[in-house]
């Protein structure tokens, strides 16, 4: 489909330290261009470990993924850096800056890294991408001295800054206080509404529902209502 930007097929992970275990179970799952989409579901279920499968960083599973028409299932380590840094952008809990790098340096690192452009339009498209997080003010600050809800929004602004097919967050509230993460919601929606897709795993219920599906997990599985 033209608007499909990521389709799951019959996903399996297993686990084999400490013994053999499986984890997840014939997942299948389909996201189209423009979804603000979030899985929810109880610690252990599966959830993050289907994230991890979905953003290419686990490539040991059974099943096929495939991103913006490519199929990533089974590609080199290398194609898949330079697929992940073009068309992937990513969230995390523990936004994971570099203290000692600015706001506005650990906005440009993933472009950078891809050679797509030179260094003053890189600068240039972090700062934009700064003031979409209302954060230009910060931008040589280092990250280290910014609170909590401050870096987590120049994490998005990274997660930005290569114009992504597919947004990736895990729990990208799960540190920050009320307001912050009143916040982080608002801008999830926005971006959405521009027309960014985005998967959020969660555990926050104010954040599902104020997106445009909840996928419900259980034990390795996606719960029929959310199918």
């Amino acid at each position: 489909m033209a608007n499909e930007v990521l389709k799951a097929d019959r996903l399996t992970k297993f686990f084999y330290e400490p013994a053999k275990v499986q984890v997840l179970y014939d997942i299948s799952l389909t996201v189209e261009k423009g979804q603000f989409v979030t899985i929810m579901g109880k610690s252990g279920c599966g959830k993050s470990t289907l994230l991890y499968l979905l953003s290419t960083l686990d490539t040991d599973y059974g099943g096929e993924v495939s991103i913006m028409g490519t199929r990533v299932t089974g590609l080199g380590e290398d194609r898949l850096a330079k697929f992940r840094n073009e068309h992937i952008g990513f969230v995390f809990q523990f936004h994971f800056l570099l203290p000692e790098f600015t706001a506005l340096e650990n906005v440009m690192l993933p472009a950078l890294k891809s050679g797509k452009w030179d260094r003053k339009t890189i600068e240039d498209r972090a700062m934009d991408k700064l003031r979409e997080m209302e954060m230009e003010g910060y931008a040589q600050q280092p990250s280290g001295k910014l609170s909590g809800g401050q870096q987590q929004r120049v994490a998005i602004a990274r997660a930005l800054i290569n114009d992504p097919d597919l947004i990736l967050a895990d729990e990208p509230t799960g540190n920050l206080d009320s307001a912050n993460s009143d916040r982080v919601i608002a801008i999830f929606r926005q971006l959405a509404a521009q027309g960014n897709t985005i998967i959020v795993v969660t555990h926050d219920r104010d954040l599902a529902e104020k997106s445009d599906r909840i996928v419900e997990m259980s034990d390795g599985r996606i719960a029929p209502k959310g199918s």
